[in-house]
C-alpha cells in the first residue's frame, strides 16, 4: 500500500495555518483584501499588514509583506500535537527554530524540495473579537463581515515547482499527506498534484512550472460559504476594477466552484466554495487525469485561459 494512504499511519499535520504573501504595493493589496474580499486588518508593523478571515480561529490568516516582487512567503502548518511538531521537525531535518512570528509560538522552519519556505508550529494565539466584530454565536471566531466576498477561511495554496515527482514524494513520505488527485503526463509521471493533510479534498497543490524556475506561486485560495458569494464577488471585483482572470465556473478536478482574480500586487487569488468535498475513505485511491481528459476543459466546458498556465509570481520574463 502507498504509505500516504495507509490508514494506520499517524496524521502529524492538523491543517494549513497562516501564510505570508509578498506584494510590491502593500497598501493597495491591503485595501483589496479588506474592501473587496472582506478581511479585517488586525496588526501591522513597518513592512507588513496582518489580516484575518472572519471564521479563522487563529489570530491572523494572511501577512502581506512589502517586497519588490510579488510571490509567496512562508506557509505555516499547525501540527496535530506538540509531539507531532517534534516528530515533523525531525522528519524534515535541519530545521531552524524561531520564536518571533507574530502570535505563534516556537516555529520550526524548513523548505520543500522546490525552495518554498514552511514552518511547523503548535502554540498559537486564538482570535479575540472586540465590540466591533463580536459574533452573536460564541462558536464563531468573529462576526460575519457582510462586505465584498466575505471570505470565511484560507482554503489551500497552489505552488509552482520545477520538479513535481520529487515534491510529491516529499509530501507523501515526509509530511504524510495524501494525494487525492493528480494530472499525469503521457509517461505516467505527475504534472500537477493535489495533497490533503486532513479530511478536506486538498490543502497543498503543486503544478509544474513551465519556466523551470523554483519557489514561485500559482495562487492562494479562500473559501466562501456559498456559490452565490462568489458570483457577487465577481460583480464587486468588476466595479472595483480588479482583474478577473477566469470564472466563475466549476473545475473538473476536485469539482471546485471557482473565481480567479489578480490582487493589485499581481498575485493570483482564487475564491472557492466552502462546500468542498471531504475525503472520508481512509484508503482513498488517487484519481488521475490524462492530457486528453484535461483538453476537454473545465466541468461545464469552459476552456482554460492561457494565462492560467503562464502567470505565476514572482513574474519570470
Amino acid at each position: 500500500m502507498n504509505p500516504a494512504h495507509d490508514p494506520d499511519r499517524r496524521r502529524e499535520i492538523a491543517h494549513v495555518g497562516p501564510i505570508e504573501l509578498y506584494t510590491p504595493v502593500l497598501e493597495k493589496s491591503r485595501d483589496f483584501f479588506v474592501a473587496q474580499m472582506g478581511l479585517r486588518e488586525v496588526h501591522r508593523d513597518d513592512t507588513s499588514v496582518y489580516l484575518h478571515t472572519w471564521d479563522d480561529y487563529q489570530s491572523w490568516t494572511v501577512r502581506l509583506i512589502q517586497r519588490d516582487a510579488a510571490g509567496i512567503g512562508r506557509t505555516y502548518l499547525r501540527a496535530a500535537s506538540p509531539e507531532a511538531m517534534r516528530r515533523l521537525a525531525e522528519a524534515v531535518g535541519g530545521t531552524k527554530v524561531v520564536t518571533d512570528v507574530h502570535n505563534l509560538g516556537e516555529v520550526h522552519l524548513f523548505t520543500d524540495p522546490d525552495g518554498h519556505e514552511m514552518g511547523v508550529y503548535w502554540d498559537v494565539a486564538w482570535y479575540a473579537p472586540d465590540d466591533t466584530d463580536r459574533p452573536a454565536l460564541k462558536n464563531q471566531a468573529a462576526a460575519y463581515p457582510g462586505r465584498g466576498a466575505n471570505l470565511r477561511r484560507l482554503d489551500h495554496v497552489n505552488y509552482l515547482t520545477a520538479d513535481v515527482p520529487t515534491t510529491s514524494a516529499f509530501l507523501r513520505d515526509t509530511l504524510g499527506a495524501r494525494c487525492t488527485e493528480q494530472i499525469v503526463k503521457d509517461d505516467g509521471s505527475p504534472q500537477a498534484i493535489w495533497y490533503s493533510v486532513g479530511n478536506k479534498t486538498y490543502d497543498l497543490v503543486y503544478t509544474e512550472d513551465w519556466t523551470g524556475t523554483s519557489g514561485r506561486l500559482h495562487h492562494i485560495a479562500f473559501a466562501t460559504d456559498t456559490r452565490e458569494e462568489i458570483l457577487r464577488a465577481a460583480d464587486v471585483c468588476l466595479d472595483a476594477g480588479v482583474h478577473i482572470e477566469t470564472g466563475p465556473h466549476k473545475h473538473s478536478i476536485q469539482q471546485t466552484f471557482f473565481l480567479y482574480v489578480w490582487e493589485p500586487g499581481g498575485n493570483r487569488i482564487e475564491l472557492c466554495n466552502a462546500g468542498a468535498r471531504l475525503i472520508l475513505a481512509p484508503d482513498w485511491k488517487t484519481i488521475s487525469w490524462t492530457r486528453e481528459e484535461r483538453a476537454k476543459g473545465q466541468a461545464w466546458g469552459l476552456k482554460t485561459i492561457e494565462t492560467f498556465h503562464t502567470h505565476g509570481t514572482p513574474v519570470v520574463p
